[in-house]
């Protein structure tokens, strides 16, 4: 009789646990026939009060001791790099440990994104030992990814993850391209005396800015960032068209 390699065991074994995880909370869960697997097992639409959203992720599902590492588990990025990068869908990977805990996520897409940002290459998507995917945490992960997915809608989403921060839903997010196709995103957060400003000359490291830092002459700055006459114009309308969203919250006692 032939044999059924323990890797086929293990992999159905992850699996089906996050399908039954998922599907026990109503969400959609398609898996991917196995002739037609080039890196993403599951396609995942979440739904809401039994209603089918618009938002979907794709996973890569992991089982085994092959991935663990003394701090968690790390999936081999392999020939997925560009796929998971910038596909249409973002890409979340997930382990099955029953022995650490049960399943693990990590979003394979902003990892990869980061990475790039930082001009590396990656090897591996690191999976956090403390980010658990259970039934007492699924809603928080389900509310957090259609955060994302809703900012991925607004093509904000990905300079985010380039320069690794986290806009709130009430944040106002302005990206520009110069002439030379340099992407830039003009940030603004609620109460916030300042904003910021991601921008790819300077590998999206955030750099607080105020309108008062803001030059035309002798040639276009903020602060000591050398801009280009357009990119100094978008910035003025930037600061004059968010005002209204800097002004002091009133703080709970």
């Amino acid at each position: 009789m032939p044999k059924v390699p323990d890797s086929r065991r293990i992999g159905r074994m992850a699996v089906n646990e996050v399908r039954a995880l998922l599907e026990r909370h109503g969400h959609i869960v398609q898996e991917t026939d196995g002739s037609n697997d080039y890196g993403e097992d599951l396609h995942v639409t979440f739904v809401e009060e039994g209603q089918r959203t618009e938002n979907a992720v794709l996973m890569q599902v992991k089982g085994g001791v092959s991935v663990r590492t003394r701090r968690g588990h790390r999936v081999r990025v392999g020939d997925h790099a560009e796929n998971w990068r910038d596909g249409s869908l973002p890409v979340l990977c997930v382990v099955h440990d029953p022995e650490r805990g049960g399943l693990f996520w990590a979003n394979a897409t902003r990892q990869l994104r980061r990475a790039q940002a930082l001009r590396k290459s990656l090897r591996s998507i690191v999976v956090a030992a403390d980010s658990v995917l259970d039934d007492a945490r699924l809603e928080a992960f389900v509310q957090t990814m259609r955060r994302r997915l809703s900012r991925e809608r607004e093509g904000v989403c990905r300079w985010a993850d380039m320069a690794d921060v986290e806009f709130a839903p009430d944040d106002i997010v302005k990206p520009f391209e110069n002439e030379v196709f340099e992407p830039m995103v003009f940030w603004q957060r609620r109460g916030d005396p300042y904003s910021v400003l991601l921008h790819h000359d300077l590998d999206w490291e955030p750099i607080r800015i105020k309108e008062e830092m803001l030059r035309f002459q002798p040639l276009p700055s903020v602060g000591h960032i050398i801009l280009d006459d357009a990119e100094a114009h978008w910035l003025l309308g930037c600061f004059k068209s968010t005002g209204w969203w800097r002004r002091p919250t009133e703080r709970p006692l």
